[in-house]
Parts: C-alpha cells; structure tokens; sequence
C-alpha cells in the first residue's frame, strides 16, 4: 500500500483536495538512506557473450549523516527540566523534581510516560529518519479511554502512547504561519500476517482539536474497514488548542515545489556529492577486484581431453590466467608464450579522491569540511581535527531550535493527556526547558583550561568558573569561593 492510496480515501471521503507528488520524492531520498537507490547503484556489464546486472559499492553515507545528526541534537547527555512549583528542596542544595515532571520522565529522567513509551531511543531514532526524509512526528496516543458524548471521561486506567512517525506516514492537510495545524496519520501494523493502518485524523474546531479515529484492512491498494481495537475511541472532541501531535524537519528552507508543509532532506541538495562518494568507492574496491595478477597465455598450451577439446581453467582460476590468440604480440613486439601483468592498485590515489568527495558531502550536509576521515577502510569522524567548526557550530545550533520546539510540545501534549484525561494533578502550563548537550561539537576539555587560565590571569572571577563548570547559583558558587556577597544575596532575596 502506499500513501497515494490514503490520500485518495481522504479527498473522496472529506472532499479534499491533496496531492501524493512530494512523497515521490520522499522515496528516493528513503533510498538514499537505505544505502540502494537502484536507477544508480544497479548496472549491468557485457562480456561480448552475455549481460551481468551487478551493483556499485556504496559507502551508505546518507544514513551515516543522519545517524550523526541525530546524536548531536538529542544524545544521552540531553535532559528535560520541568517545573511547576511542586518541587521540593533534596538532598546536598538539590531540588527534587514536581509532580508534572515525575509524571512526564520520573524522578531520575528516565522514567514517566516518556521512560514507558522509550523516548530517549526512539526520539534518536526518528530525529535521524526525519533528517533523512525531512519530517517526523511524535503524535501522542489514547488507550483505554471512555467517551462521554464527544468528551474523553477521565480515567486512570487509561494510557498514553507515542507514536514516532516518518515523513511517508504524515498526511498535512492544513498549514498557518508556515506550521501544520491539522494533519493525518498513518500507523502501520501487522497481525497474523496481513497489514493493518490506522488513520488518525487532527483537525480544529471551535478552538478545539476533534480526533478521528479508523482502522483498515489493506487489501492490494484497497482499504478495507475493520473495528477499532477495545479502548480506542472513534471519534473524540479535547476542547483544547493544544495539538496531541508535533512535527519537526531539518531547519533548513524547502526549495521544492508543493510540499505541503513538509520538510525537505538534509541531503536533499547533496545527491550528487553521494554519487560521487559511491563512485570514488567503488573505484577503491574495483581496483582490489580487478587489480590481481594477470597471466596471458597461448592457446596452445592448453591441455587436450579425450574428445579434442581444449581444456580451459575454471571461473576462479581466470582471474589469473588469460587466454590469448597465438598471433598476440607483446609491447616488445615479441610472441611469447607466457606473459606476466602486474597492475598497480593505486591506493593512495584512491584514497586522496575518495577523502575530497567525503570532504564536499560534508560541506553540503552542514558539517563544514574535515568532518569525516577515511581510515583503514572505514569512515570516522575526524574527533581530532581542531580546526574551524564554526560552520557547524552555527547549524547544530539551527536545529537546535525546531527540536527544542517539538520535544516541548511533546511535553505539553502529555501533561493535557495527563491532566485532561488520566485525572493526573499535573500543570499542562508548567515551564519546560531542553537543555542541549554540545560536547560532541565543542571541545570541551580546552574550552574549561582556557577558562581556568583566565581564572589564573583574573580576567574571569572563581565563582563564575563554579557557576559554568559546576552548575552552582551565584550565592552557591560565591560562598565556596569566598566572594563577596552583595546585601540582596545576604538577604535571600536572590536565592
């Protein structure tokens, strides 16, 4: 099945008016990621006999971007604050956290809904697929929910799930101030064999998102209505502005035509730099398939069987022995009846142009340049190169924004759940902050000895260095350097 055909259902079903065309595009870039985009990595080669289809070497360095991408913008260093006045004094100057944020992550971060729905993985894992195909979405779920009406009656016992989305399963339908505000997804699934989708429509209504709900047996390009499991409401009415879904692509601007509010592929305008890697690779490998040995001989030293016939060595054994015409001349102009061919493999050639075209893939995907290293058959991330990484620097901090955005809508759309729905005492307008971690850009070993040595040259003061490295409040920081403090500060009135 493919979108095309939910699309098709939508625009009979509501009288819509949307198109499949980007999704085509989409596709290829999905390809791309896979490693195998067959109108380029599949070929076919004649002997003068037959044709042989063969496949050119990929160095699949289209998901590698996007694997490395997705570590920077939301790695295991990266951590949710929530805050909403219930918090209470811990243990050595900590704060132990509210209920909102027990409720979203747990005590220790890893736990709460997000813990339960595997956020910290699957988030990874859908910033990467977003990067690669220029959209995600989390789109928050109900279980076990009972409607009132057209009212969700609040439950515990009802659950909340993530779904992590693609852009192959996001339908947009309705686009303001250049973000989606109604959209359809598509969840597939699987049982006993044959596949099943949901189609979970978001639109607005009086303020408030209405929620559909279908469920479908996929026949061929048919969709073929089924019941909806126990617990999922068909339809439902939040009353509330607040979307159950966020969507988020690489912040970089679409150049392409009719997308419909969707993103576009990092890579999108680096094609032909993943071309030119593959194909400096598969030169790199083709040298070490065809550069062996070469033995050229004359027919007639060929054994004779019983028949007459000339015996001929076997497939392996003509990778090393060549067979010639008795007429075939040397260089020399001599008919020798063995000649040897020793070809170079051109490794370090190989190599140097193998590095320039890494070099232009990661200038074109935002990494600046000397990012990736070709090592010993295999690409690194060149960690040791200190030079200029300003221009990363500068889009790690671009995208920065559209994932701090999307994980607290997320938040928000868990703590309305919670509250609307799960009865939970939690505060759908707690303050949420993502803080970043940036170590995997910034060398942050020389960035603390640079501040030690201003401590040392006074140009920076003790306590600030303790409020940078230690995470210390002011009046924290200066009471375990000796500073002064100002009179507020000896009041409280700053703590």
């Amino acid at each position: 099945m493919t979108i095309g055909t939910v699309i098709n259902y939508l625009n009979q079903k509501k009288n819509y008016n949307l198109s499949a065309d980007y999704y085509e595009k989409i596709a290829v870039w999905l390809d791309w990621w896979r490693g195998f985009h067959k109108p380029f990595h599949e070929f076919r080669e004649t002997n003068g006999k037959r044709s042989v289809t063969r496949r050119l070497y990929s160095l699949r360095m289209a998901k590698k971007v996007c694997e490395d991408w997705a570590s920077i913008l939301l790695n295991e260093k990266t951590w949710i604050a929530i805050t909403d006045g219930t918090e209470k004094p811990g243990e050595n100057s900590s704060t132990m956290p509210g209920v909102s944020s027990i409720f979203v992550q747990g005590e220790d971060g890893t736990g709460g809904v997000l813990g339960d729905n595997d956020f910290w993985a699957q988030g990874n894992a859908l910033i990467e697929k977003a990067f690669a195909l220029g959209t995600g979405a989390f789109v928050v779920k109900l279980s076990g929910v009972e409607v009132d009406g057209n009212r969700v009656k609040p439950s515990r016992q009802a659950k909340i799930h993530i779904d992590y989305l693609t852009a192959q399963q996001i339908i947009p339908l309705t686009i303001q101030k250049g973000q989606i505000v109604e959209a359809a997804f598509v969840s597939e699934t699987t049982v006993r064999g044959r596949p099943y989708i949901y189609l979970e429509t978001h639109e607005l209504e009086n303020g408030g998102y209405r929620i559909t709900n279908e469920y479908f047996r996929v026949e061929g390009e048919q969709l073929v209505p089924e019941p909806l499991p126990e617990g999922v409401a068909k339809e439902f009415y939040t009353g509330s502005d607040i979307p159950m879904f966020t969507i988020f692509s690489p912040n970089i601007v679409n150049t392409f035509p009719n997308s419909n509010g969707l993103g576009m592929s990092i890579y999108a305008h680096a094609i032909d730099n993943l071309k030119s890697v593959d194909l400096a690779f598969n030169n790199f490998c083709r040298d070490f398939a065809l550069g062996g040995k070469k033995v050229f001989y004359r027919e007639g030293l060929l054994q004779v069987d019983e028949e007459g016939n000339r015996i001929v060595p076997d497939d392996v054994m003509q990778q090393l022995f060549v067979q010639i015409g008795d007429g075939y001349m040397d260089e020399q102009g001599r008919q020798n009846a063995v000649q040897e061919f020793n070809p170079s493999l051109r490794v370090s050639e190989n190599v140097d142009g193998l590095q320039a075209m890494l070099d232009y893939l990661s200038f074109k995907v935002g990494f600046g340049t000397k990012h990736y290293q070709f090592n010993a058959g295999s690409v690194v991330t060149a960690t040791q190169y200190m030079g200029d990484k300003q221009e990363l620097i500068q889009n790690a901090a671009k995208h920065y924004i559209v994932i701090e955005r999307a994980i607290k809508q997320l938040v928000r759309a868990i703590l309305w759940a919670g509250k609307e729905v799960l009865g939970q005492p939690v505060n759908p307008d707690a303050k949420v902050t993502v803080n970043f971690e940036d170590s995997y850009i910034i060398d942050k070993e020389s960035e603390r000895q640079r501040d030690l040595q201003e401590v040392r040259d006074g140009l920076m003061q003790p306590y600030e260095y303790r409020m940078k490295w230690y995470g210390e409040d002011e009046v924290t920081a200066k009471k375990m350097t000796g500073a002064a403090l100002t009179d507020d500060e000896l009041m409280g009135f700053d703590e």
